[in-house]
């Protein structure tokens, strides 16, 4: 490889981690631009009327199990059809497996349905999977999730104390936000999933998940460790959202207002009789 390739190869690998990409998805590379021109070169060979049989054309490379171009109208719609059939959240799990309208689910390794405990008072809902989530197939297990657990371990709740899960399903390449098409086409899923859990408390972890079940802008500073009633699942919920874990962990001083959103958490739960 001579120093120009090198450079190139470089400046390649640069404009990868830019956008997002931080580990391979196929097994072997694929130079799709190669395959494009391969398949052009041999739509404009002349035939060979000698011949009986026309030469055989390259078959287009089979879609990532996930794929399709399924138009987000439709996709809500299939999502919401098929959440709606779910009777339990195994049941609502098997159908989420089944889904293909988020496009996130094309570049994921797993799905990540839920942690916890199916009949837990509490329900922690986050953003969405990150790298440590995909691979194991279960949201918040990071270093995001570990100090999450230490939080909810200060205030006396384990695992089996809560039902842990996001606003979409599959990890957003390079952990980026989430958009509003793929937010919306998982959305039918997770309003299922909190009316089959049907918590007493809901907990937001952090803007992005605040933002989608609140219907607001409002910062995550502003609008954590805030009670307020809202309709989730078809039914009014107390709902607080709060800081999330990730942004503890690059911002040490903001843990003293995350103590003081646990203190509220604690109080508000009622002994059961």
């Amino acid at each position: 490889m001579t120093m120009t390739d090198t450079s190139s190869a470089a400046a390649l690998l640069d404009w990868y981690r830019a956008m997002g990409v931080d580990e391979i998805i196929e097994n072997a590379p694929v130079n799709w631009f190669e395959a494009a021109a391969t398949a052009k070169a041999s739509e404009q060979q002349p035939s060979n009327k000698s011949s009986r049989q026309p030469a055989p054309r390259e078959q287009p490379a089979t879609p990532r199990p996930g794929f399709n171009n399924i138009a987000p109208d439709e996709a809500v719609m299939d999502a919401r059809k098929r959440a709606s059939k779910a009777k339990s959240l195994e049941e609502l799990e098997t159908a989420l497996a089944g889904f293909d309208g988020c496009p996130l689910k094309a570049t994921a390794k797993n799905t990540c349905f839920k942690r916890g405990n199916d009949e837990a008072r509490i329900m922690l809902i986050g953003e969405g999977p990150g790298r440590d989530e995909d691979l194991r197939g279960l949201p918040f297990v990071g270093r995001a999730g570990q100090l999450l657990d230490k939080m909810l371990g200060a205030i006396s709740l384990t695992e089996k104390d809560v039902y842990i899960t996001n606003i979409v399903y599959w990890r957003p390449p390079g952990n980026r936000t989430p958009s509003t098409q793929e937010v919306e086409a998982c959305l039918p899923f997770l309003n299922r999933q909190v009316e089959l859990l049907d918590p007493e408390i809901i907990v937001l972890i952090g803007g992005p998940a605040s933002h989608t079940l609140l219907g607001t802008n409002e910062g995550i500073t502003r609008l954590r460790g805030k009670w307020r009633d809202t309709e989730i699942g078809g039914k009014t919920r107390r709902v607080m959202p709060i800081l999330h874990p990730a942004y503890l962990l690059r911002t040490p001083a903001a843990k003293r207002h995350a103590w003081r959103d646990l203190l509220s958490l604690k109080a508000a739960l009622k002994p059961r009789d």
